[in-house]
């Protein structure tokens, strides 16, 4: 089967899940959660462009190129309820060698374009410690992926493996935490989320637990006054990943694995939107089978407050 073994219609998705709570209030992270407020009867509305490379050595010589751009959306329902919904739209593209038979060495190309499967959480706040200039805040994170994207693909060579689809066919539940503390000078976040993949056609993604950690700190301005235009901030995160394996009918395959990645960043945060960008870089990583290690994630976007 040409293609990648571990899960990228789960890895893509998680990432997007993971950013779109992590980023919508105006001071939040990147790429991690976040337990401040959406204010309550307000929402924010963020696009955002990635880009995810990766690799595979052997014979094939498979190279992954996966474009995303999510739009994310957030509503304040309370104080302590908030609401998201994450809307992914995906190009993903395999540039593989024929391994043998008839066509041995052909290089080939092999990938959809179309929406992925939508994901809709919410989290609740509960406890709030307010100081002079700070805030402590831990949430609950709960919600499930839902099978919207195609998961029937085919091309010249067949069906397209499981990896390859832009959606998963199954309703995969999630449930997470998440600490919030911030000054008026730095920030920091912490998250574990854990997700259960049920099966869909004969394949089950193996589950994924991940561990977030976010540090955020005001380059600009060094000191506070009245009118300023906006505030640049400095970011430093690090996401630890575990992937269990698939299986194929019950059966599992050498699959799955943990990475690590480290992502700088850059926010400019005015009171009415964002723009920012992050580079997530692996340090490790420990996979099975023939799964692709990741050489990069870009992440750009823009949050504008509704």
């Amino acid at each position: 089967m040409l293609g990648p073994t571990s899960r990228l219609s789960t890895w893509v998705p998680s990432v997007l899940l993971l950013l779109a709570c992590a980023a919508l209030p105006a001071t939040a992270q990147i790429t991690t959660n976040t337990a401040l407020p959406v204010t309550q009867g307000h929402g924010v509305f963020r696009p955002m462009s990635k880009v995810i490379r990766a690799t595979g050595d052997g014979p094939m010589n498979r190279k992954l190129t996966a474009y995303g751009v999510p739009l994310v959306g957030a509503y304040g329902v309370t104080e302590r309820w908030t609401l998201f919904g994450v809307v992914p739209i995906l190009d993903k593209n395999l540039d593989a060698t024929i391994p043998n038979g008839r066509q041995k060495g052909r290089r080939i190309e092999r990938g959809p374009t179309g929406l992925g499967d939508v994901r809709l959480f919410a989290r609740y706040t509960v406890w709030t410690r307010n100081r002079a200039g700070q805030t402590q805040r831990f949430a609950l994170l709960s919600g499930v992926e839902t099978p919207t994207g195609a998961d029937e693909e085919t091309d010249e060579l067949g069906r397209l493996p499981p990896p390859l689809q832009l959606g998963s066919g199954s309703w995969d539940p999630l449930a997470g935490l998440v600490f919030t503390w911030q000054t008026l000078q730095w920030q920091v976040d912490v998250s574990p989320v854990y997700q259960i993949n049920t099966e869909a056609n004969n394949f089950e993604f193996g589950d994924e637990a991940r561990i977030d950690v976010a540090s955020k700190y005001r380059l600009w301005p060094r000191e506070l006054k009245r009118g300023l235009p906006g505030f640049l901030y400095g970011n430093l995160e690090t996401n630890l990943i575990w992937q269990g394996e698939n299986e194929v009918r019950g059966q599992d395959v050498a699959s799955g694995g943990t990475t690590w990645f480290v992502a700088p960043g850059l926010q400019y945060v005015t009171k009415h939107f964002v723009i920012e960008g992050a580079v997530q870089l692996p340090l490790v990583q420990e996979l099975g089978g023939t799964a692709l290690e990741r050489e990069f994630i870009t992440t750009v976007s823009l949050r504008i407050n509704i």
